[in-house]
C-alpha cells in the first residue's frame, strides 16, 4: 500500500462521547486511539480529541473522537 498523509483520508466521521462522569469515555477514547487502557484515569476538564485512521478495503477512513466532560452543559 501507498504512502498516504495524515491528511489524506477517503471519509472523515466526528464522534462526541457524552454521559455521566466517570462511566468510561476517556478510556474509550484512549482504546480506540492508543490502544492503552488505565484503571486509574483523570477526569476530563473541558473537551479533549484523538484521531485513528484505519483501512477498510481501498479505502481510508479518518475517526476524530472528541471526549466531553461528564457535565449536561454538553449533553444534546
Amino acid at each position: 500500500m501507498a504512502y498516504r498523509a495524515e491528511d489524506d483520508y477517503d471519509y472523515l466521521f466526528k464522534v462526541v462521547l457524552i454521559g455521566d462522569s466517570g462511566v468510561g469515555k476517556s478510556n474509550l477514547l484512549t482504546r480506540f486511539t492508543r490502544n492503552e487502557f488505565s484503571l486509574e484515569s483523570k477526569s476530563t476538564i473541558g473537551v479533549e480529541f484523538a484521531t485513528r485512521s484505519i483501512h477498510v478495503d481501498d479505502k481510508v477512513v479518518k475517526a476524530q473522537i472528541w471526549d466531553t466532560a461528564g457535565q449536561e452543559r454538553y449533553f444534546p
